[in-house]
Protein backbone atom coordinates (compact mmCIF):
# COMPACT_ATOMS: atom_id res chain seq x y z
CA UNK A 1 0.00 0.00 0.00
CA UNK A 2 2.37 2.63 1.15
CA UNK A 3 4.70 2.05 -1.61
CA UNK A 4 2.22 2.20 -4.59
CA UNK A 5 0.98 5.33 -2.57
CA UNK A 6 4.87 7.01 -2.28
CA UNK A 7 5.11 5.79 -6.34
CA UNK A 8 2.03 7.72 -7.26
CA UNK A 9 3.21 10.93 -5.56
CA UNK A 10 7.34 10.86 -5.92
CA UNK A 11 6.81 9.91 -9.45
CA UNK A 12 4.42 12.77 -10.81
CA UNK A 13 7.05 15.18 -8.74
CA UNK A 14 10.00 13.86 -10.38
CA UNK A 15 8.88 14.52 -13.44
CA UNK A 16 7.17 17.93 -12.59
CA UNK A 17 10.75 19.31 -11.26
CA UNK A 18 12.78 17.33 -13.63
CA UNK A 19 10.80 15.94 -16.68
CA UNK A 20 10.00 12.76 -17.03
CA UNK A 21 12.75 9.89 -16.82
CA UNK A 22 14.27 8.75 -20.32
CA UNK A 23 14.17 5.08 -20.26
CA UNK A 24 15.99 2.82 -22.77
CA UNK A 25 15.60 -0.77 -23.76
CA UNK A 26 12.65 -1.29 -21.30
CA UNK A 27 11.60 -4.29 -23.67
CA UNK A 28 15.43 -6.29 -22.04
CA UNK A 29 12.95 -6.79 -18.71
CA UNK A 30 12.61 -10.67 -18.28
CA UNK A 31 9.45 -11.89 -17.01
CA UNK A 32 8.97 -12.95 -13.71
CA UNK A 33 11.74 -12.13 -11.23
CA UNK A 34 15.26 -10.84 -11.72
CA UNK A 35 18.00 -8.59 -10.41
CA UNK A 36 18.53 -5.16 -11.45
CA UNK A 37 22.50 -4.80 -10.80
CA UNK A 38 24.30 -1.47 -11.43
CA UNK A 39 26.52 0.66 -10.60
CA UNK A 40 25.96 2.73 -7.55
CA UNK A 41 26.06 6.67 -8.67
CA UNK A 42 23.23 8.32 -6.07
CA UNK A 43 21.85 7.62 -2.87
CA UNK A 44 18.61 7.95 -5.11
CA UNK A 45 19.42 5.36 -7.73
CA UNK A 46 17.20 2.66 -6.29
CA UNK A 47 14.16 4.78 -5.83
CA UNK A 48 14.74 6.33 -9.29
CA UNK A 49 15.52 2.66 -10.99
CA UNK A 50 12.52 1.21 -9.10
CA UNK A 51 10.02 4.22 -10.45
CA UNK A 52 11.31 3.66 -14.47
CA UNK A 53 10.35 -0.20 -13.75
CA UNK A 54 6.55 0.29 -11.86
CA UNK A 55 4.06 -1.54 -11.37
CA UNK A 56 6.62 -4.01 -10.87
CA UNK A 57 8.20 -4.08 -7.57
CA UNK A 58 11.15 -4.51 -5.70
CA UNK A 59 12.75 -5.43 -2.21
CA UNK A 60 16.16 -3.33 -1.64
CA UNK A 61 19.02 -4.12 1.13
CA UNK A 62 19.32 -1.06 3.73
CA UNK A 63 21.81 -0.86 6.22
CA UNK A 64 20.56 -1.50 9.67
CA UNK A 65 21.34 1.71 11.65
CA UNK A 66 18.17 3.07 9.01
CA UNK A 67 16.00 0.66 10.87
CA UNK A 68 16.36 2.18 14.47
CA UNK A 69 13.22 2.63 16.37
CA UNK A 70 9.52 1.34 15.68
CA UNK A 71 8.36 4.51 13.35
CA UNK A 72 11.63 3.95 10.96
CA UNK A 73 11.74 0.34 11.17
CA UNK A 74 7.89 -0.37 10.15
CA UNK A 75 8.00 2.38 7.13
CA UNK A 76 11.33 1.08 5.75
CA UNK A 77 9.84 -2.62 6.00
CA UNK A 78 5.92 -1.18 4.14
CA UNK A 79 8.60 -0.07 1.02
CA UNK A 80 10.13 -3.71 1.17
CA UNK A 81 13.63 -3.07 2.05
CA UNK A 82 15.15 -5.48 4.79
CA UNK A 83 18.23 -4.21 7.28
CA UNK A 84 21.57 -5.65 6.38
CA UNK A 85 24.75 -5.45 8.67
CA UNK A 86 27.47 -3.60 6.01
CA UNK A 87 30.55 -4.02 8.52
CA UNK A 88 29.93 -7.29 9.86
CA UNK A 89 27.53 -9.44 6.96
CA UNK A 90 26.60 -12.68 7.92
CA UNK A 91 24.91 -15.28 5.95
CA UNK A 92 21.11 -13.25 5.60
CA UNK A 93 22.43 -10.97 3.63
CA UNK A 94 22.32 -13.90 0.66
CA UNK A 95 19.42 -15.88 2.60
CA UNK A 96 17.11 -13.03 2.67
CA UNK A 97 17.35 -11.90 -0.40
CA UNK A 98 17.40 -14.98 -1.87
CA UNK A 99 14.06 -16.00 -0.35
CA UNK A 100 12.24 -13.35 -1.11
CA UNK A 101 13.14 -13.57 -4.52
CA UNK A 102 11.55 -16.99 -4.86
CA UNK A 103 8.96 -16.51 -2.63
CA UNK A 104 7.24 -13.32 -3.32
CA UNK A 105 6.96 -11.62 -6.33
CA UNK A 106 9.31 -9.06 -5.37
CA UNK A 107 12.24 -8.32 -7.80
CA UNK A 108 15.47 -6.65 -6.33
CA UNK A 109 18.09 -4.42 -6.68
CA UNK A 110 21.65 -4.93 -5.99
CA UNK A 111 24.62 -2.46 -6.41
CA UNK A 112 27.63 -4.92 -7.34
CA UNK A 113 30.18 -2.29 -6.19
CA UNK A 114 28.65 -2.38 -2.68
CA UNK A 115 28.87 1.67 -2.53
CA UNK A 116 28.74 5.26 -4.31
CA UNK A 117 32.48 5.48 -3.14
CA UNK A 118 33.75 2.04 -5.04
CA UNK A 119 34.16 0.90 -8.66
CA UNK A 120 35.46 -2.48 -7.65
CA UNK A 121 32.36 -5.56 -8.15
CA UNK A 122 32.02 -7.84 -6.13
CA UNK A 123 30.63 -11.36 -5.44
CA UNK A 124 27.28 -11.37 -3.59
CA UNK A 125 24.92 -10.68 -6.69
CA UNK A 126 26.11 -13.59 -8.95
CA UNK A 127 25.70 -15.86 -6.05
CA UNK A 128 21.92 -14.68 -5.14
CA UNK A 129 21.12 -14.88 -8.50
CA UNK A 130 22.69 -18.32 -8.55
CA UNK A 131 20.79 -19.75 -5.67
CA UNK A 132 17.47 -18.16 -6.60
CA UNK A 133 17.19 -19.47 -10.04
CA UNK A 134 16.69 -15.37 -11.73
CA UNK A 135 18.67 -13.33 -14.11
CA UNK A 136 21.10 -10.45 -13.53
CA UNK A 137 19.34 -7.45 -15.23
CA UNK A 138 22.64 -4.78 -16.16
CA UNK A 139 21.24 -1.17 -16.14
CA UNK A 140 22.87 1.80 -15.53
CA UNK A 141 21.50 5.44 -14.55
CA UNK A 142 22.67 8.91 -15.71
CA UNK A 143 21.44 12.43 -14.45
CA UNK A 144 21.30 14.43 -11.15
CA UNK A 145 23.27 12.47 -8.89
CA UNK A 146 21.86 15.00 -5.46
CA UNK A 147 18.73 15.93 -4.67
CA UNK A 148 18.96 19.79 -5.16
CA UNK A 149 20.61 19.21 -9.26
CA UNK A 150 16.86 17.48 -10.37
CA UNK A 151 15.83 21.07 -10.15
CA UNK A 152 15.59 22.10 -13.53
CA UNK A 153 15.36 20.05 -17.05
CA UNK A 154 18.58 20.84 -18.79
CA UNK A 155 19.94 17.04 -17.06
CA UNK A 156 17.05 14.41 -16.68
CA UNK A 157 17.05 11.34 -15.41
CA UNK A 158 18.25 8.40 -18.06
CA UNK A 159 18.26 4.47 -16.78
CA UNK A 160 19.33 1.88 -19.74
CA UNK A 161 18.74 -1.68 -19.43
CA UNK A 162 20.82 -4.06 -21.04
CA UNK A 163 20.58 -8.31 -21.77
CA UNK A 164 19.75 -9.77 -19.11
CA UNK A 165 22.74 -12.22 -17.39
CA UNK A 166 21.94 -15.88 -16.43
CA UNK A 167 24.27 -17.57 -14.24
CA UNK A 168 24.63 -21.60 -14.95
CA UNK A 169 23.03 -23.10 -11.81
CA UNK A 170 25.32 -26.04 -12.61
CA UNK A 171 28.74 -24.24 -13.12
CA UNK A 172 30.21 -24.04 -9.89
CA UNK A 173 30.74 -20.20 -9.18
CA UNK A 174 34.95 -20.48 -9.05
CA UNK A 175 36.89 -17.75 -9.16
CA UNK A 176 37.09 -17.76 -13.10
CA UNK A 177 33.40 -17.92 -13.61
CA UNK A 178 32.74 -15.41 -10.98
CA UNK A 179 35.41 -12.98 -13.17
CA UNK A 180 33.66 -13.61 -16.34
CA UNK A 181 30.16 -13.06 -14.96
CA UNK A 182 31.34 -9.58 -13.29
CA UNK A 183 33.32 -9.09 -16.31
CA UNK A 184 29.82 -9.23 -18.25
CA UNK A 185 28.23 -6.85 -16.32
CA UNK A 186 31.03 -4.15 -16.34
CA UNK A 187 30.74 -4.92 -20.14
CA UNK A 188 27.29 -4.20 -20.71
CA UNK A 189 27.24 -0.77 -17.56
CA UNK A 190 30.09 0.34 -20.23
CA UNK A 191 27.84 -0.40 -23.38
CA UNK A 192 24.80 1.06 -21.86
CA UNK A 193 26.70 4.25 -20.70
CA UNK A 194 27.69 4.59 -24.45
CA UNK A 195 24.43 4.27 -25.30
CA UNK A 196 22.93 6.80 -23.61
CA UNK A 197 25.88 9.36 -23.80
CA UNK A 198 28.81 8.48 -25.05
CA UNK A 199 31.38 11.30 -23.55
CA UNK A 200 29.64 9.83 -20.45
CA UNK A 201 32.16 9.24 -17.98
CA UNK A 202 31.31 8.78 -13.43
CA UNK A 203 34.18 10.22 -11.18
CA UNK A 204 34.43 8.07 -8.23
CA UNK A 205 33.66 10.36 -5.43
CA UNK A 206 36.35 10.28 -2.24
CA UNK A 207 34.15 8.53 0.31
CA UNK A 208 33.55 11.10 3.30
CA UNK A 209 34.78 9.98 7.11
CA UNK A 210 31.32 9.65 8.78
CA UNK A 211 29.32 8.48 5.86
CA UNK A 212 28.13 4.50 5.98
CA UNK A 213 26.89 3.85 2.52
Amino acid sequence: MLYDFLVKIVGPFLNLINGRTRVYNQDKLPDGNYIIVAPHRSWMDPILIALSIYPKKFSFMAKKELFKGKIGDKFLRSLNAYPVDRKHPGPSVIKTPVKILKSTDLSTIIFPTGSRYSSKLKGGATLIAKMAGVPLVPCVYQGPLSFGKLFGHKNPRKIAFGEPIYVDRKRKLDEDYQTELEQAMQDSFNQLDKQIDPTYKYIVPPKPKDDNF
